[in-house]
C-alpha cells in the first residue's frame, strides 16, 4: 500500500524517472482510515491490532462512521509512526484479520 503525501515531507525522484516519491520523516503522526463490515466488535478489534504497533495510541481520539446503508464501518485513528517497517507490519496485520476491506 502506498501512503499519501503528508505536510512537511521531503520528496525524492523515483527510480522510474517520473513522479517524485513521497518520503515520510519519522516519527510522525499518521492517520489511518480502516474500512470493514459494520458490526459491534469491529472498532475494538481493529484498535487492539493498531495498539500492538503503537502502544501510545489514544483510543479516545478514534472515531467511526457507518456507511449510508449501514453495511460498512470506517474507523479513523491517528498513530505515531516510527518507520516504514512498522507501517507495513500494521497494514499486514489489519488485512490478516480477515475483517478489513480497505486501509486508507
Amino acid at each position: 500500500m502506498t501512503s499519501p503525501s503528508r505536510p512537511g515531507q521531503s520528496s525524492v525522484i523515483s527510480g522510474d524517472g517520473g513522479q517524485p516519491a513521497p518520503k515520510i520523516e519519522f516519527p510522525t503522526d499518521y492517520s489511518l482510515k480502516i474500512v470493514g463490515d459494520s458490526d459491534e466488535g469491529f472498532c475494538d478489534d481493529m484498535l487492539d491490532i493498531v495498539e500492538r504497533f503503537d502502544p501510545t495510541l489514544d483510543r479516545s481520539r478514534a472515531s467511526h462512521q457507518d456507511s449510508r446503508n449501514g453495511r460498512f464501518r470506517s474507523l479513523r485513528v491517528t498513530i505515531t509512526a516510527t518507520g516504514q517497517a512498522q507501517l507495513s507490519a500494521l497494514f499486514s496485520a489489519l488485512k490478516a484479520s480477515g475483517r478489513v476491506h480497505m486501509v486508507i
